[in-house]
């Protein structure tokens, strides 16, 4: 519980400054915003926190059910969590790897705007970590969770989906062009760079669609996973 509410407090944090960045630069490609550096360096240390908070969690609940060795960093367990988290711990290696010094340094000064929007990608994550709340607690089958379900839906989409589109025009309207040209426009790695953020956002994406089918479409609103953990208790007593 304490890993998901400091999570959802950094996500505000992140979204709130992403905001103020981004409504703060009328050019998009050369408009500054002291934010845009400096929460980036907070960012990058939150997710090496993070990571480590995610593995230690994992190596507690495999540990309970007997997958892991005593030793915390065995490469048993390091290998069980890779295993369970790739793309999230991708993620969160990207942040420091490429992000941060992209960031402070590569890109010469340039897109205060573009980090802003990146950085309200995580106004999601304090929904979704409602809703892991809500399940730890076996609360899938109040309201609150069906609806935090549906605004973890709209959120995800606006903020990791469509802000990708919408960056596009933004930039397409800042220089007079069709938002269809802005990939021609604008250098390779900048379109690759975007893929590669995008990508496990669909994926992601698709999950969560597959989890709310499974929700809604339960007569109690029980999805699957859940009634396989139930029948496993009930088969252990």
């Amino acid at each position: 519980m304490t890993i998901r509410l400091v999570s959802s407090v950094q996500a505000t944090m992140a979204s709130v400054s992403g905001f103020i960045i981004a409504t703060s630069c009328h050019d998009v490609m050369t408009d500054r915003h002291w934010l845009a550096t400096q929460y980036v360096w907070f960012a990058a240390t939150y997710m090496v926190y993070d990571l480590c908070a995610m593995y230690l969690c994992h190596w507690h609940r495999c540990l309970e059910k007997g997958h892991v060795d005593e030793k915390k960093y065995s490469l048993r367990s390091l290998k069980s969590f890779l295993r369970r988290d790739f793309l999230m711990v991708l993620h969160h290696v990207a942040i420091v790897t490429i992000l941060l010094p992209v960031t402070v340094s590569l890109r010469r000064g340039l897109g205060d705007f573009f980090l802003g929007c990146l950085l309200m990608t995580e106004l999601s994550t304090p929904f979704l970590s409602l809703g892991k709340a809500l399940y730890q607690l076996e609360k899938q089958n109040t309201v609150l969770y069906k609806v935090n379900g549906l605004l973890v839906l709209l959120a995800f989409f606006l903020c990791r989906i469509l802000v990708f589109p919408y960056m596009y025009w933004a930039y397409s309207k800042q220089y007079s062009i069709p938002a269809y040209m802005v990939p021609f426009h604008i250098p390779l790695h900048c379109n690759v760079g975007n893929l590669a953020i995008m990508a496990p956002q669909l994926f992601w994406f698709s999950l969560l669609l597959k989890k709310a089918k499974r929700l809604f479409s339960s007569p109690k609103g029980t999805d699957h996973s859940t009634k396989h953990s139930v029948n496993n208790r009930k088969n252990s007593d």
